[in-house]
């Protein structure tokens, strides 16, 4: 007789309130293991220096060569980057390994890149550039697919029987992605001015480079006046980034390069780099097949498992999560005061100025600002990652609730807030925080260059001492780390349905939250 197979039961799916609790669980618990101690003497007193400066900026002491090198830095690289992801999005769909290999190209900082390329090109233009363009190449390979996926297809059809699939996406899909492919690379831009200012904390001559020389010299006047004239770049943007101006920004940034792009020895630092400064030691010249190599090798990767990647990985865990708690709560309070039914005519333009200049913030920066005022712990850190993802989280749920309409006899005031805008945002809040997750991670794994003890604490240990190798493994891990709080926040999207709503800063405004599945 045979018996009929049971279906399996289906596994339940969380729910909004079930994983609010397991962060809100986790946040708190890494709270309470997290170093919060502020160690400066006159906190107050240096944060008033700080704001004196900001009050009377010495703009006659900014180096404008750095400006130069900042723009030029980030348009030769956002460039490459998007040159090189937009042939890496047409087969992403398709390809696992274009996927994975994306996915490694973005789990690497912009500032890990930069430590490993320097040992190439040294301080050179070449290795701003390289640094910009390797991550963003990944990045935007995934954004552009995206963009690719989502376009509407209707123009497919109308193609004669038989055209080449080159002729179709030209001809069909191109057109209907160009528009966001663009306003996208626009926002790439924006991203890649910051990356390139962070970059000059590490010795590159961009603005950043002069920025924490002011803060060591006690130069807050010229400290001020370099972070105004950051934020009037970044405001500016739209101004001065257009598609016509694009080939006078190319052809500017070439030529303001410096004269020496690279060192004279490239090819034999980029041989000794791959062939032996990388190789694990005890690898080099040694035989694959005898066994005591083997011995060796795991002999010499015991100790930085348990002794750096172990503690450093659950340092950066730690730290991503108290930053992604905060960043949440600040989301919350602050994007009231871009949204029109809560912000009056007067406060709402504020609102909007404060929280674009606090996403505009790189958040390696906030946190070298908040260092100098608190001392070392990873209060600063925290502070920077909540103040900057706060500011963009923020900025989008204001935009989300501006497309929101209301019954006529809808509440005022908090009861507006509380019962009929949160609940109906939330989904979209949550995918907003799942999406920013991995991003904190990456962010808070170079905090360690700061001396907070997470993955990169060791990392720039490893290369100030000259060892290569050990650097490599650990950037490794960094980048397994954020791929996998990736993989389990695309995971959760889509186990509370809200993998397909929009997430990105620069793309179409979403439709209403009324009209969306999980509101």
């Amino acid at each position: 007789m045979r018996l009929l197979a049971l279906p399996r039961p289906a596994l339940p799916r969380p729910g909004y309130a079930a994983v609010s609790r397991w962060f809100l669980a986790f946040g708190i618990a890494a709270l309470l293991a997290a170093d919060l101690h502020v160690t400066s003497l006159h906190p107050w007193a240096d944060l008033g220096r700080l704001i004196g400066g900001l009050v009377r900026p010495d703009f006659l002491a900014v180096e404008g060569m750095s400006v130069l090198y900042t723009v030029a830095f980030a348009v030769l690289g956002v460039g490459l980057g998007a040159g090189a992801g937009f042939l890496l999005a047409i087969p992403y769909a398709r390809s696992r390994t274009v996927r994975i290999a994306c996915a490694f190209l973005r789990a690497v900082h912009e500032l890990f890149w930069a430590l490993l390329l320097m040992q190439v090109f040294g301080l050179s233009a070449t290795t701003g550039i390289l640094a910009i363009a390797l991550p963003y190449a990944g990045v935007c390979a995934k954004v552009y697919a995206e963009i690719i996926e989502e376009a509407d297809l209707a123009a497919l059809k109308a193609l004669p029987l038989g055209t080449d699939v080159v002729s179709a996406f030209a001809y069909a899909r191109f057109p209907e992605v160009a528009a966001a492919m663009r306003a996208y690379t626009f926002y790439r831009l924006e991203c890649g001015m910051r990356s390139t200012l962070v970059l000059g904390f590490i010795g590159l001559p961009t603005m950043g480079f002069h920025l924490e020389s002011a803060f060591r010299q006690g130069r807050y006047g010229e400290a001020g006046a370099l972070m105004l004239a950051f934020y009037a770049l970044i405001g500016t943007r739209r101004l001065w980034v257009r598609a016509w101006t694009l080939p006078f920004l190319v052809l500017g940034s070439v030529l303001a390069l410096p004269a020496t792009i690279g060192g004279a020895e490239i090819g034999a630092n980029l041989a000794r780099f791959l062939g032996h400064d990388i190789v694990p030691a005890p690898l080099r010249d040694a035989s694959l097949l005898a066994p005591d190599t083997w011995t060796a090798l795991a002999a010499w990767f015991g100790p930085i498992l348990t002794r750096q990647i172990l503690p450093g990985a659950l340092q950066t865990l730690v730290l991503a999560q108290v930053a992604l708690m905060a960043t949440a709560i600040g989301a919350l309070l602050l994007f009231p005061l871009t949204a029109r039914s809560f912000a009056g005519p007067l406060a709402r333009p504020l609102g909007r100025v404060l929280l674009v200049t606090l996403r505009s913030t790189p958040e390696y920066m906030l946190a070298y600002v908040a260092l100098q005022l608190l001392g070392p712990s990873m209060l600063p850190a925290i502070l920077a990652l909540a103040i900057h993802n706060a500011g963009i989280v923020g900025y989008l749920m204001g935009r989300h609730a501006d497309g929101l309409s209301y019954r006529p006899d809808a509440p005022r005031g908090l009861n507006l807030y509380a019962y009929e805008t949160v609940p109906r945002l939330y989904g979209q809040f949550l995918a907003f925080l799942l999406y920013r997750w991995e991003i904190i991670l990456r962010e808070s794994a170079i905090f360690g260059i700061l001396g907070v003890a997470t993955l990169g604490f060791y990392v720039d240990a490893a290369i100030a001492e000259l060892r290569l190798d050990v650097a490599a493994v650990l950037i490794l891990a960094t980048a397994l780390l954020a791929i996998a709080v990736d993989a389990l926040s695309r995971a959760l999207r889509r186990a509370l349905r809200i993998a397909d709503l929009p997430v990105r800063l620069a793309g179409p405004r979403a439709r209403p939250a009324s009209d969306s599945p999980t509101a």
